[in-house]
């Protein structure tokens, strides 16, 4: 009996392993499609969840990341003081307007001291339309990212599973981000 929990437990464990090394593997292609701004991002080796931390939309409405499972997700942390911040958000528009939809999506968190008159301000004065307004004031879903500086943003696969990371700003308008995005959709859709 022993032979068989042993043996069992062994092939769950192989399993296990050979659906982390796939997942791997899979986002690892990433790496070469990595020009203009997106040589900054880093793929990540092993996928992991996305925190449940819970942040706002404007009404108020207590959200987790995995309210966004389903498409291939850019959370990116942002704040209306950090200049960088600023100079990248127009470009993430045009991203999202480019290539949003079913199979992917934009996500924009102002973290830490960004009130919401700050937040509503700088996309006025912006003429930012299409973008989400979130907020995690307290800045514990940032925390809990291991969001160390600003801007930074992140790369969601359709499960939640963090794909990638770039640290600093970047021009989310560029050919090469915008094949870079559509290569990792392309992924995705595989999973």
């Amino acid at each position: 009996m022993k032979k068989i929990h042993y043996a069992v437990l062994y092939t769950s464990f192989l399993l296990f392993a050979n659906a982390l090394s796939a997942n791997e593997t899979k986002f690892a292609k990433l790496n070469n499609q990595k020009f203009g701004d997106m040589k900054k991002m880093t793929i990540a080796n092993n996928t992991s969840s996305a925190p449940k931390t819970i942040f706002f939309d404007t009404g108020g409405k207590e959200l987790t990341l995995s309210d966004f499972n389903g498409r291939l997700t850019l959370v990116n942390f942002w704040a209306t003081w950090c200049a960088p911040c600023r100079k990248e958000m127009p470009s993430l528009e045009v991203l999202s307007n480019q290539i949003g939809g079913d199979t992917f999506q934009v996500v924009t968190i102002a973290t830490m001291r960004s009130s919401e008159e700050a937040v509503k301000k700088f996309f006025n004065d912006n003429n930012i339309i299409g973008l989400p307004k979130f907020r995690d004031a307290k800045g514990y879903l940032a925390r809990a990212s291991g969001v160390a500086a600003l801007p930074l943003t992140i790369l969601l696969d359709r499960n939640g599973n963090e794909i990638s990371r770039l640290i600093g700003d970047a021009d989310w308008a560029q050919d090469e981000t915008i094949e870079f995005i559509k290569k990792a959709i392309e992924i995705d859709r595989l999973n």
